[in-house]
């Protein structure tokens, strides 16, 4: 059965001021709620409870020790999530209010990719902290949430050490703390979708690892987007998939394609995102690939309804 990794604890709040960024701080909760009207006690049998956030030693694992130790500084994390008043803030109040939830959306992400592995296909209702590096947080990502999961399943044996995984992005900004973090981790395979004049697109290192680039461009259309998701993604997997079997997967499926996005700068509708995030798990379980999908990037307030239809469609088709 499908498992959908979820908290109250994810949502992020400080006095109203993350109002002052465009992501919507509270989609987690607003998408959860739209699940338990639709499927009551059903989603009961389908949810796993984020048991805590993820400790210092195990961000120790992918994070420098420098890196955790700038992050008690408000004004730094003010710069990594682009919202100067944090700076402002008492530290204490900082952690709590932004980092904590950060670190229960980095230990769903690591619940859901161990999920995903033993059921098929698996949602944390946070994570894809694309941008995060392992000494560096930037563009509203602070935990490599990504690599640690991974790193997780290998720990615990629930995937050989070295087992092929592989990366899809499809959030409008590349993944570019991703593709730092697996730099030289060869076991880890990258397709990223991406408008290749939006931030960070001075990062040509990160461009550098991506095994499969889709470059589109601002005012992209639906059909233009579709067309080369639907042309490159099957040779992605194909290519990939040639000389050993792909065990894992973790589909980053960012909201801020949709037109109406304050930052993603494409023009594909709501009809196309939950098209988009249907064709990548489809394609994935088509090939006996287990998929773990995160929310990651999306700056509408219409973000939470697109996460909640492609769930929502999910459940239905793979939740038994």
């Amino acid at each position: 059965m499908m498992k959908i990794v979820y908290s109250r604890h994810y949502d992020i709040g400080f006095f109203g001021l993350e109002r002052l960024h465009p992501f919507d701080s509270r989609k987690y909760s607003r998408a959860w709620r739209c699940l338990s009207r639709e499927f009551g006690a059903r989603l009961r049998q389908m949810h796993v409870k984020t048991d805590r956030p993820v400790t210092r030693e195990e961000l120790l694992r992918v994070h420098t020790e420098g890196y955790l130790e700038l992050l008690r500084r408000p004004r730094y994390v003010a710069a990594a999530l682009e919202l100067p008043i944090v700076g402002r803030l008492p530290r204490v109040i900082v952690d709590h209010c932004i980092l904590k939830p950060m670190r229960w959306g980095t230990r769903g992400s690591m619940l859901a990719v161990a999920e995903a592995n033993k059921q098929g296909v698996a949602v944390n209702l946070s994570g894809g902290y694309h941008h995060a590096k392992p000494d560096e947080g930037q563009g509203f990502c602070v935990y490599a949430d990504i690599a640690l999961a991974v790193d997780d399943v290998r720990r615990h044996g629930l995937i050989g050490p070295e087992a092929h995984v592989a990366y899809i992005d499809a959030d409008a900004h590349q993944g570019n703390g991703v593709c730092h973090t697996f730099l030289h981790d060869k076991r880890v395979f990258i397709f990223d979708i991406y408008n290749h004049t939006n931030y960070p697109c001075y990062d040509h290192v990160a461009q550098g690892r991506i095994d499969c680039h889709v470059r589109v461009h601002a005012g992209h259309t639906s059909d233009e987007y579709m067309r080369a998701m639907k042309r490159m993604l099957p040779v992605f997997f194909d290519s990939i998939s040639h000389s050993e079997r792909v065990e894992l997967a973790v589909y980053n499926a960012g909201t801020d394609v949709y037109a109406g996005d304050a930052l993603g700068n494409l023009n594909v509708t709501a009809e196309h995102v939950l098209e988009r995030d249907l064709f990548v798990i489809d394609q994935l379980r088509q090939r006996d690939i287990s998929v773990a999908m995160l929310l990651s990037g999306g700056y509408s307030r219409e973000s939470y309804r697109l996460v909640f239809e492609t769930v929502n469609a999910l459940v239905n088709k793979y939740g038994e």
